[in-house]
């Protein structure tokens, strides 16, 4: 009996379907831990570097270089982002302001537009590929449930019409049909810890962009505005 239970021995008495459970359970887990690796390690550079990158913004002694050494510092990037497209917004406010429909906007409200709408697209992409972990994190153990029921159903019918039940016949179908079971947990309990962790970091990294663009907007509409947008390498943020 022994010799009859294992993963090898499951795989090779499994049909088609319980086998593409098997692989779809598979290829959820490695594209879930891909991108629990990469939010991680995002997520690890942006709170290792955040006060360093802050120290060196506001220690320039001009926007332009505030701009350079947030760049060289912030390894995440989503700060550097937001500094280049509120002073671009802040810079370019007088020579847009006759011929654009927001004209009637003043500086505070077109660097709050800017800035507001820079979040916005931060916020998409720290938070891209949390939805894929919740998904894989409820639906994986209801796939290997299938799985389950799947191989008991084969398991009962290859039972059907014996005249005498022998314990190791039912237990090693039955066992290897539960292995879909724990294979559907095993991709789920990972991404839903994954995504819980990645919510609350990102929370505390969204609110110290708002935080910083906050103080941002209060520098850049109190005169600031004279500096040269060329001096800030990359010329206008995407």
């Amino acid at each position: 009996m022994q010799t009859q239970l294992g993963l090898a021995h499951f795989w090779s008495q499994a049909d088609l379907v319980t086998q593409a459970v098997a692989l779809l359970l598979f290829l959820l887990s490695v594209a879930s831990w891909m991108v629990i690796l990469r939010k991680g390690l995002g997520q690890w550079r942006a709170g290792r570097w955040h006060d360093r990158a802050m120290t060196a913004f506001w220690s320039a002694h001009s926007l332009p270089e505030a701009v350079e050494a947030l760049k060289a510092e912030d390894r995440s990037g989503v700060f550097a982002q937001l500094a280049m497209v509120g002073a671009f917004a802040a810079q370019s406010f007088d020579r847009n302001a006759d011929r654009s429909i927001g004209a009637g906007l003043n500086v505070s409200e077109s660097v709050t537009r800017a800035l507001r709408s820079q979040i916005v697209k931060a916020q998409a992409g720290i938070e891209h590929g949390l939805t894929f972990l919740a998904s894989v994190g409820s639906t994986a153990p209801f796939i290997g449930l299938f799985g389950t029921v799947w191989g008991l159903y084969h398991a009962l019918v290859g039972l059907a019409g014996a005249t005498q039940v022998v314990l190791d016949k039912v237990a090693g179908p039955v066992g290897e049909a539960l292995i879909m079971t724990a294979g559907g947990l095993f991709v789920a309990i990972p991404a839903v810890l994954a995504y819980n962790a990645c919510t609350r970091a990102n929370r505390i990294v969204l609110a110290q962009l708002d935080g910083f663009a906050h103080d941002l907007h209060a520098y850049l509409t109190t005169g600031t505005r004279t500096a040269s947008l060329q001096a800030i390498r990359g010329g206008r943020p995407a």
